[in-house]
Parts: structure tokens; sequence; C-alpha cells
């Protein structure tokens, strides 16, 4: 990743605050499309977007070269997510398990 120096008042830490607090804000699917089409390159959301396809073939234990035939996502993507997902912070296992447990609520409100 790109670093520069910033402005003294502006630590990383805090931008970075700045940035999850706005993400935080935005109250449905299309306010973050909008935003995330305003804040990415097409080329970095199509980053996105790939990484975040292939997390529940990698949870569900799927081998790398069927995710790659099924989602076109390199082999490289698929084993940094992986790795990410095993070492990583959390933020991939968190945000799958509450988009999947969101699912179920909303099968269960319907029902």
């Amino acid at each position: 990743m790109k670093r520069r120096a910033l402005d003294p008042e502006t630590s990383s830490d805090s931008a970075e605050t700045g940035l999850c607090k706005a993400l935080l804000a935005l109250r449905d699917v299309a306010e973050m499309r909008a935003f995330l089409r305003d804040l990415c390159t097409p080329a970095e959301l199509e980053a996105l977007v790939d990484r975040w396809t292939v997390v529940p073939h990698v949870l569900k234990g799927t081998p790398y070269r069927e995710i790659h035939e099924h989602t076109a996502v390199s082999i490289t993507t698929i084993g940094r997510v992986a790795r990410f997902l095993n070492q990583g912070s959390g933020g991939y296992r968190t945000a799958a398990a509450r988009v999947l447990q969101g699912g179920r609520r909303r099968r269960e409100q319907r029902a």
C-alpha cells in the first residue's frame, strides 16, 4: 500500500477511523454502492468484489482451481483471501457471518 507523509494534524489512524465511520453511516445497499463507486476506481472496486466473491467458496473449503473456474478470480487472489481468512484480523469472517445471519433473519421474518 502506498504510504505518504500526512498532515501532522491528521494521523493515519484517525483518517482510517474517519473512513470506517463514513462506511458505518451509510444506511442501505444503494448508499453503500454509491459511496464505493465514488471512493474507488473501477479497478479497485472490481478487486474488492473479486475478493468478497470468493469468501463463501473458501469458507466451504472449495479447492482453489474450482473457485477460479466458477468465479474467474485469479488463484493468487483466492490464496490471499484464504490467508486473511485464516490469519487476518477477522473482518472477512465477521462480515460473512453477519451476511449469512441477515439472510436467515429475512427468511424467518417471511415465514
